[in-house]
């Protein structure tokens, strides 16, 4: 029998193989970082965003030997940045830190967004979770506990002022889902960032937030600002004599932002999987982990898919929230 024998192109072997690529996507999957990579946080400094960001990057600069560049792109609710990088080049140079604002509030806040929080990006980690931590001015606000703050709404409806990170922050849904659960009317004073939001608490422009640790803890622990309550269903373990909202009352109360390293879509799957890799392994050092626990953030490394699953999960949660609360980003 004769064999016959094809020359095919090896462009043309790779195309059947699945494997054609362009020569940069070809470079990147095989020596990437080659050169510094930009980290773009979709806030201003000082939140529990920017936080995150440089906390991880550092660890990722160490273990990839290229800088991770920390670039504060903020706007419009985190949509300036997160805009910015869908249309960024899928080559690994451009990664951001997407939290639950960003990618799981957004879509049903802004009704035209250019991109879609699924398909635009490519989930790379969990990094953390940080449970919201509900805080007061007490020269404002002098109350000790959750039920105080509830009977004082209630008798005077709107006239108790909290601040957030901007409409549709996590900070601003959290405290419309306690609004929710316990029938108070708070007005709401929304700002461009975290940062400049803590700073008029601390002044006391403004009576409460409802927050992540990062930004919070600090000037609790400095006698600046009081915190009434915790987010979550069980207490932080870096303060733990703050009692839940569950436990004072307010039953099932669970609202915790979460951050995660996502890419532009299409980015090549290695180096998804290395960023992946090298983020656990941080997550999990001794380095780290207890650095972001005393933050009141717990490391929650997992797998890219497991972060798309709980992205369109909590997409679904927040935009029922949204709905209730006729919440808009005006």
């Amino acid at each position: 029998m004769t064999k016959l024998h094809l020359h095919l192109p090896r462009r043309t072997l790779l195309a059947g193989a699945g494997l054609l690529a362009t020569p940069g996507i070809l470079r990147a999957q095989g020596a990437w970082p080659e050169r510094p990579v930009r980290l773009v946080v979709p806030f201003t400094p000082g939140g529990s965003t920017d936080i995150l960001a440089r906390a991880i990057g550092a660890e990722l600069q160490d273990a990839l030997g290229q800088p991770f560049v920390v670039e504060n792109r903020a706007g419009a609710g985190g949509t300036v940045g997160s805009d910015l990088v869908a249309r960024s080049a899928p080559d690994g140079y451009t990664l951001m830190m997407g939290h639950i604002g960003t990618l799981a509030v957004n879509p049903s806040l802004y009704r035209n967004l250019s991109y879609d929080t699924v398909t635009s990006f490519d989930p790379i980690v969990l990094v953390a979770n940080v449970a919201n931590i509900l805080a007061v001015n007490t020269r404002k606000l002098p109350i000790t506990t959750a039920q105080e703050l509830i009977a004082r709404a209630k008798a005077s409806p709107g006239t108790i002022t909290y601040g957030s990170g901007g409409n549709g922050s996590a900070a601003h849904t959290a405290v419309v889902a306690f609004c929710l659960a316990t029938g108070i009317e708070l007005t709401h004073v929304p700002y461009r960032g975290t940062g400049p939001m803590m700073n008029d608490l601390i002044a006391g422009q403004i009576d409460m937030t409802m927050t992540g640790g990062p930004p919070i803890l600090p000037p609790v622990r400095g006698g600046l600002l009081r915190a009434i309550g915790v987010s979550s269903l069980t207490r932080l373990s870096s303060a733990a004599d703050i009692p839940t909202l569950d436990e004072q009352g307010i039953t099932g109360f669970d609202a915790v932002q979460w951050y995660g390293l996502v890419a532009p879509a299409g980015t090549p799957r290695p180096i998804i999987d290395r960023v992946n890799a090298a983020s656990t392994r941080a997550l999990q050092g001794e380095k780290l982990k207890p650095r972001l626990a005393a933050e009141g953030a717990d490391a929650a490394p997992g797998t890219p898919e497991q972060f798309r699953a709980l992205i369109i999960s909590e997409r679904e949660r927040w935009g029922d929230v949204i709905r209730r609360a006729n919440v808009t980003n005006e």
